[in-house]
Protein backbone atom coordinates (compact mmCIF):
# COMPACT_ATOMS: atom_id res chain seq x y z
CA UNK A 1 0.00 0.00 0.00
CA UNK A 2 1.61 3.20 -1.51
CA UNK A 3 0.40 6.81 -0.46
CA UNK A 4 -0.30 7.64 -4.20
CA UNK A 5 -2.55 4.57 -4.40
CA UNK A 6 -4.45 5.06 -1.40
CA UNK A 7 -5.26 8.90 -2.11
CA UNK A 8 -6.87 7.65 -5.42
CA UNK A 9 -8.53 5.32 -3.98
CA UNK A 10 -9.95 7.47 -1.36
CA UNK A 11 -11.73 9.23 -4.08
CA UNK A 12 -14.05 5.89 -4.36
CA UNK A 13 -14.82 5.66 -0.55
CA UNK A 14 -18.62 4.94 -1.34
CA UNK A 15 -17.54 1.75 -3.37
CA UNK A 16 -17.81 -1.52 -1.88
CA UNK A 17 -14.89 -4.02 -0.57
CA UNK A 18 -14.27 -5.62 -3.70
CA UNK A 19 -14.56 -3.05 -6.11
CA UNK A 20 -12.36 -1.23 -3.81
CA UNK A 21 -9.70 -4.31 -3.39
CA UNK A 22 -9.84 -4.67 -7.50
CA UNK A 23 -9.16 -1.19 -8.32
CA UNK A 24 -6.38 -2.01 -5.39
CA UNK A 25 -5.03 -5.01 -7.61
CA UNK A 26 -4.47 -2.88 -10.75
CA UNK A 27 -2.69 0.03 -9.50
CA UNK A 28 -0.30 -2.11 -7.23
CA UNK A 29 0.26 -4.65 -9.93
CA UNK A 30 3.32 -4.51 -12.42
CA UNK A 31 6.44 -1.93 -13.52
CA UNK A 32 4.14 0.81 -11.66
CA UNK A 33 2.87 -0.66 -8.83
CA UNK A 34 2.24 1.79 -5.92
CA UNK A 35 2.65 4.79 -8.38
CA UNK A 36 -0.69 5.64 -9.05
CA UNK A 37 -0.24 5.15 -12.53
CA UNK A 38 -1.09 2.46 -15.27
CA UNK A 39 -0.31 0.57 -18.22
CA UNK A 40 -2.76 -1.94 -19.71
CA UNK A 41 -1.96 -4.09 -22.51
CA UNK A 42 -5.70 -4.51 -24.92
CA UNK A 43 -6.48 -6.97 -27.78
CA UNK A 44 -9.58 -6.50 -28.54
CA UNK A 45 -8.62 -5.30 -32.11
CA UNK A 46 -8.94 -9.03 -34.13
CA UNK A 47 -12.49 -8.80 -33.25
CA UNK A 48 -13.21 -5.16 -33.88
CA UNK A 49 -10.77 -4.82 -37.10
CA UNK A 50 -10.20 -8.43 -38.04
CA UNK A 51 -7.09 -10.62 -37.50
CA UNK A 52 -4.80 -10.37 -40.80
CA UNK A 53 -5.07 -6.09 -40.19
CA UNK A 54 -4.43 -6.48 -36.09
CA UNK A 55 -2.26 -10.03 -36.17
CA UNK A 56 -0.42 -9.83 -39.81
CA UNK A 57 2.51 -7.25 -38.93
CA UNK A 58 3.30 -9.81 -36.11
CA UNK A 59 1.95 -13.24 -36.55
CA UNK A 60 2.90 -14.74 -33.37
CA UNK A 61 0.28 -12.21 -31.75
CA UNK A 62 -2.90 -14.64 -33.59
CA UNK A 63 -1.85 -16.59 -30.70
CA UNK A 64 -3.90 -15.73 -27.74
CA UNK A 65 -1.01 -16.67 -24.91
CA UNK A 66 1.16 -14.20 -26.93
CA UNK A 67 -0.30 -11.12 -25.99
CA UNK A 68 -0.98 -12.72 -22.01
CA UNK A 69 2.73 -13.64 -21.60
CA UNK A 70 3.64 -10.09 -23.14
CA UNK A 71 1.43 -7.84 -20.84
CA UNK A 72 3.19 -10.28 -17.87
CA UNK A 73 6.76 -9.44 -19.20
CA UNK A 74 6.60 -6.25 -20.09
CA UNK A 75 5.05 -5.31 -16.40
CA UNK A 76 1.65 -4.10 -17.43
CA UNK A 77 -1.00 -3.41 -14.48
CA UNK A 78 -3.22 -5.65 -16.41
CA UNK A 79 -4.34 -7.32 -19.79
CA UNK A 80 -7.88 -6.55 -21.32
CA UNK A 81 -9.48 -8.52 -24.04
CA UNK A 82 -12.97 -10.41 -25.55
CA UNK A 83 -14.32 -13.34 -24.17
CA UNK A 84 -11.92 -16.15 -26.41
CA UNK A 85 -8.58 -14.91 -25.98
CA UNK A 86 -9.65 -14.42 -21.99
CA UNK A 87 -10.81 -17.93 -21.66
CA UNK A 88 -8.10 -19.36 -23.83
CA UNK A 89 -5.21 -18.39 -21.39
CA UNK A 90 -7.41 -17.74 -18.10
CA UNK A 91 -6.32 -21.44 -16.31
CA UNK A 92 -2.51 -19.97 -17.08
CA UNK A 93 -3.01 -16.19 -15.99
CA UNK A 94 -5.51 -15.51 -13.45
CA UNK A 95 -4.19 -14.55 -10.42
CA UNK A 96 -0.74 -13.88 -12.29
CA UNK A 97 -2.12 -10.59 -13.86
CA UNK A 98 -4.97 -8.55 -13.23
CA UNK A 99 -7.24 -9.81 -16.08
CA UNK A 100 -9.81 -7.45 -17.92
CA UNK A 101 -12.74 -8.99 -19.75
CA UNK A 102 -13.93 -6.88 -22.71
CA UNK A 103 -17.75 -7.26 -22.59
CA UNK A 104 -18.97 -6.05 -25.35
CA UNK A 105 -17.65 -5.77 -28.88
CA UNK A 106 -18.84 -4.68 -32.52
CA UNK A 107 -16.67 -6.12 -35.68
CA UNK A 108 -15.32 -3.52 -38.91
CA UNK A 109 -17.97 -4.87 -41.05
CA UNK A 110 -20.74 -2.62 -40.72
CA UNK A 111 -21.55 1.00 -41.45
CA UNK A 112 -20.47 3.48 -39.54
CA UNK A 113 -23.16 5.50 -39.10
CA UNK A 114 -24.67 3.84 -35.86
CA UNK A 115 -23.04 1.95 -34.22
CA UNK A 116 -23.31 -0.48 -31.21
CA UNK A 117 -21.43 -3.19 -29.63
CA UNK A 118 -23.01 -6.57 -29.11
CA UNK A 119 -22.82 -7.83 -25.35
CA UNK A 120 -20.37 -10.81 -26.07
CA UNK A 121 -19.66 -12.25 -22.44
CA UNK A 122 -21.00 -11.22 -19.01
CA UNK A 123 -20.73 -10.67 -15.73
CA UNK A 124 -20.78 -14.64 -14.45
CA UNK A 125 -18.25 -15.05 -17.30
CA UNK A 126 -15.40 -12.63 -15.59
CA UNK A 127 -16.03 -13.99 -12.23
CA UNK A 128 -15.82 -17.75 -14.03
CA UNK A 129 -12.27 -16.84 -15.22
CA UNK A 130 -10.92 -15.05 -12.06
CA UNK A 131 -10.93 -11.60 -13.97
CA UNK A 132 -9.99 -8.36 -11.61
CA UNK A 133 -12.57 -6.01 -13.72
CA UNK A 134 -14.98 -6.28 -16.70
CA UNK A 135 -14.61 -3.38 -19.47
CA UNK A 136 -17.43 -2.03 -21.89
CA UNK A 137 -17.61 0.74 -24.67
CA UNK A 138 -19.71 3.32 -25.28
CA UNK A 139 -20.13 5.33 -28.43
CA UNK A 140 -21.89 9.08 -27.43
CA UNK A 141 -23.14 10.49 -31.04
CA UNK A 142 -24.40 7.38 -32.11
CA UNK A 143 -28.65 6.75 -32.45
CA UNK A 144 -28.15 3.66 -30.36
CA UNK A 145 -25.96 4.99 -27.43
CA UNK A 146 -29.26 5.63 -25.49
CA UNK A 147 -29.15 1.25 -25.26
CA UNK A 148 -25.52 1.20 -24.85
CA UNK A 149 -26.20 3.11 -21.48
CA UNK A 150 -28.90 1.25 -20.24
CA UNK A 151 -27.07 -1.58 -20.42
CA UNK A 152 -23.66 -0.43 -19.11
CA UNK A 153 -25.57 1.01 -15.76
CA UNK A 154 -27.20 -2.93 -15.66
CA UNK A 155 -24.01 -4.13 -16.09
CA UNK A 156 -21.84 -1.74 -13.37
CA UNK A 157 -24.90 -2.77 -10.92
CA UNK A 158 -24.30 -6.48 -11.80
CA UNK A 159 -20.49 -6.00 -11.11
CA UNK A 160 -20.44 -3.72 -8.29
CA UNK A 161 -22.77 -6.36 -6.55
CA UNK A 162 -19.79 -8.90 -6.91
CA UNK A 163 -17.01 -6.51 -6.57
CA UNK A 164 -16.05 -5.68 -9.71
CA UNK A 165 -15.05 -2.44 -11.25
CA UNK A 166 -15.81 -1.45 -14.60
CA UNK A 167 -13.92 0.33 -17.61
CA UNK A 168 -15.74 2.39 -19.92
CA UNK A 169 -14.37 2.29 -23.22
CA UNK A 170 -16.31 6.15 -24.35
CA UNK A 171 -15.73 6.45 -28.13
CA UNK A 172 -17.27 9.51 -29.70
CA UNK A 173 -18.79 8.22 -33.20
CA UNK A 174 -21.65 8.48 -35.14
CA UNK A 175 -23.32 11.50 -36.83
CA UNK A 176 -20.32 13.21 -36.56
CA UNK A 177 -17.05 13.69 -39.06
CA UNK A 178 -14.43 12.13 -38.05
CA UNK A 179 -12.23 14.82 -36.76
CA UNK A 180 -15.21 15.71 -34.20
CA UNK A 181 -14.50 11.81 -32.73
CA UNK A 182 -11.19 13.20 -30.94
CA UNK A 183 -11.87 17.09 -30.88
CA UNK A 184 -11.40 18.26 -27.26
CA UNK A 185 -15.08 18.74 -26.29
CA UNK A 186 -16.11 15.72 -27.20
CA UNK A 187 -13.39 13.72 -25.63
CA UNK A 188 -13.93 15.51 -22.57
CA UNK A 189 -18.01 15.47 -23.03
CA UNK A 190 -17.76 11.56 -23.54
CA UNK A 191 -15.32 11.33 -20.38
CA UNK A 192 -18.05 12.92 -18.18
CA UNK A 193 -20.61 10.48 -19.66
CA UNK A 194 -18.71 7.57 -18.57
CA UNK A 195 -17.81 9.09 -15.08
CA UNK A 196 -21.74 9.85 -14.83
CA UNK A 197 -22.62 6.40 -15.82
CA UNK A 198 -20.89 4.91 -12.90
CA UNK A 199 -17.40 4.08 -14.58
CA UNK A 200 -14.46 3.37 -11.85
CA UNK A 201 -11.90 4.02 -14.99
CA UNK A 202 -12.42 5.48 -18.12
CA UNK A 203 -10.46 5.56 -21.24
CA UNK A 204 -10.47 8.05 -24.49
CA UNK A 205 -8.81 9.03 -26.95
CA UNK A 206 -6.01 11.96 -26.79
CA UNK A 207 -7.75 14.63 -27.84
CA UNK A 208 -7.11 17.10 -30.74
CA UNK A 209 -7.05 20.80 -30.72
CA UNK A 210 -10.38 20.55 -32.55
CA UNK A 211 -13.34 22.23 -30.91
CA UNK A 212 -16.27 20.58 -32.72
CA UNK A 213 -19.79 21.52 -30.87
CA UNK A 214 -20.98 25.01 -32.07
CA UNK A 215 -22.60 25.33 -28.74
CA UNK A 216 -19.19 24.31 -26.77
CA UNK A 217 -17.10 27.21 -28.50
CA UNK A 218 -17.51 29.94 -26.51
CA UNK A 219 -16.52 28.06 -23.01
CA UNK A 220 -13.53 27.09 -24.73
CA UNK A 221 -12.34 30.37 -25.73
CA UNK A 222 -11.33 30.60 -21.63
CA UNK A 223 -9.91 27.25 -21.15
CA UNK A 224 -6.30 26.36 -23.04
CA UNK A 225 -6.25 23.50 -25.34
CA UNK A 226 -3.28 24.48 -27.66
CA UNK A 227 -0.78 21.88 -26.48
CA UNK A 228 -1.88 18.05 -25.88
CA UNK A 229 -0.47 18.38 -22.24
CA UNK A 230 -3.37 21.29 -21.60
CA UNK A 231 -5.99 19.43 -23.25
CA UNK A 232 -5.22 16.12 -21.06
CA UNK A 233 -5.42 18.24 -18.27
CA UNK A 234 -8.89 19.25 -19.53
CA UNK A 235 -10.31 16.03 -19.99
CA UNK A 236 -9.14 14.74 -16.25
CA UNK A 237 -11.02 18.01 -15.07
CA UNK A 238 -13.64 16.77 -16.46
CA UNK A 239 -13.01 13.12 -14.99
CA UNK A 240 -14.62 14.89 -11.22
CA UNK A 241 -11.90 16.64 -11.49
CA UNK A 242 -9.28 14.19 -11.63
CA UNK A 243 -11.28 11.94 -9.07
CA UNK A 244 -11.75 8.97 -11.63
CA UNK A 245 -8.91 7.52 -13.10
CA UNK A 246 -8.87 8.02 -16.64
CA UNK A 247 -6.52 6.47 -18.62
CA UNK A 248 -5.68 6.99 -22.92
CA UNK A 249 -5.16 4.87 -25.88
CA UNK A 250 -2.09 4.24 -28.19
CA UNK A 251 -4.89 4.58 -30.93
CA UNK A 252 -3.62 3.82 -34.70
CA UNK A 253 0.12 2.25 -35.28
CA UNK A 254 2.82 5.01 -35.50
CA UNK A 255 6.69 5.41 -34.91
CA UNK A 256 8.62 4.74 -31.21
CA UNK A 257 9.31 8.59 -31.15
CA UNK A 258 5.74 9.83 -32.02
CA UNK A 259 4.64 7.16 -29.06
CA UNK A 260 6.73 8.52 -26.47
CA UNK A 261 6.02 12.06 -27.39
CA UNK A 262 2.35 10.95 -26.97
CA UNK A 263 2.88 9.49 -23.91
CA UNK A 264 4.93 12.27 -22.35
CA UNK A 265 2.39 14.61 -22.92
CA UNK A 266 -0.43 12.70 -21.19
CA UNK A 267 1.58 12.24 -18.16
CA UNK A 268 2.69 15.86 -17.98
CA UNK A 269 -1.04 16.30 -18.37
CA UNK A 270 -1.93 14.39 -15.20
CA UNK A 271 -2.99 11.56 -17.32
CA UNK A 272 -3.04 8.04 -15.09
CA UNK A 273 -1.83 6.21 -17.71
CA UNK A 274 -2.48 4.32 -21.06
CA UNK A 275 -3.79 1.41 -22.73
CA UNK A 276 -1.56 0.86 -25.35
CA UNK A 277 -2.55 -2.03 -28.06
CA UNK A 278 -1.23 -1.92 -31.45
CA UNK A 279 1.63 0.20 -30.98
CA UNK A 280 2.96 -2.52 -28.53
CA UNK A 281 2.36 -6.12 -30.01
CA UNK A 282 2.78 -5.19 -33.96
CA UNK A 283 6.08 -4.97 -32.97
CA UNK A 284 9.00 -7.60 -32.69
CA UNK A 285 8.79 -9.21 -29.22
CA UNK A 286 11.73 -7.62 -28.13
CA UNK A 287 10.67 -4.11 -29.56
CA UNK A 288 7.17 -4.42 -27.89
CA UNK A 289 8.75 -5.22 -24.28
CA UNK A 290 11.44 -2.55 -24.91
CA UNK A 291 8.56 0.32 -25.99
CA UNK A 292 6.32 -0.38 -23.15
CA UNK A 293 9.42 -0.02 -20.97
CA UNK A 294 9.72 3.25 -22.35
CA UNK A 295 6.64 3.88 -21.61
CA UNK A 296 6.36 2.81 -18.10
CA UNK A 297 9.50 4.98 -17.35
CA UNK A 298 7.61 7.89 -18.23
CA UNK A 299 4.90 6.98 -16.06
CA UNK A 300 7.17 6.36 -13.39
CA UNK A 301 8.73 9.62 -13.44
CA UNK A 302 5.43 11.99 -13.57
Amino acid sequence: MTEAVEKILANYAGESPGVIGNLRRLLNHGRLGGTGKMVILPVDQGFEHGPARTFGPNPAGYDPAYHAKLAVESGCNGYAAPLGFIEAIAHEYAGAIPLILKVNNSDGLGGPESPCSALTSSVEDALRLGCSAIGYTIYPGSDHRNEMYRDLRDLIAEARSVGLPTIVWAYARGQMPKEAETAVDVIAYSAQIACQLGAHVVKVKPPTEVVWQDAAKKHYEDIPVGTLKERIAHVVQSCFNGKRIVIFSGGAAKGTDAVLEEIQSIADGGGFGSIVGRNAFQREHGESLKLLGDIMDIYAKA
